[in-house]
């Protein structure tokens, strides 16, 4: 299994493939369509991400020791940035999500490309994802 680290730089890597960002956009849409569908049960008020402009849900779950993550967005560009950040995070132990870096979002020149509610959104996201990673690294202690 990659680590985070390889995850980020493999995305990184096909971002610096595109000319422009309106081809990262379509990639970003792209990476979006094949985004693994939450679970319908899970698209509630308790699991939308506060802070985002269109309606973002996560859901979180660990199975041996591993954090795997599903969610889906109202908005294609929104459901492109949360595929880019499961793809990272998914899969990885608690521990690793929390001590991850963010800077391959730098990277890809994602904030700077985005309205500022989008990247206010994209922080949110990723602030949720590490709360999940930090609530299941505490069960595990």
């Amino acid at each position: 299994m990659a680590s985070i680290q390889e995850i980020q730089d493999e995305i990184v890597d096909e971002f610096s493939m595109f000319e422009d960002w309106m081809q990262r956009y379509e990639y970003m849409i792209d990476l979006g369509k094949s985004l693994p569908l939450i679970d319908e049960a899970f698209k509630t008020d308790d699991y939308i991400i506060k802070g985002c402009q269109s309606k973002v849900w996560v859901h979180a779950t660990m199975e041996d020791g591993k954090v795997t993550f599903t969610a889906d967005s109202d908005a294609i560009i929104t459901k492109g940035i949360i595929a880019i950040l499961i793809r990272a995070f998914s899969n990885q132990s608690p521990q690793a999500i929390i001590d991850a870096d963010t800077a391959f979002i730098d990277e890809i020149g994602l904030k700077e490309h985005l309205s500022p509610t989008r990247a206010n959104g994209l922080v949110s996201m990723i602030k949720q994802i590490k709360l999940y990673a930090v609530a299941y690294q505490t069960q595990l202690n």
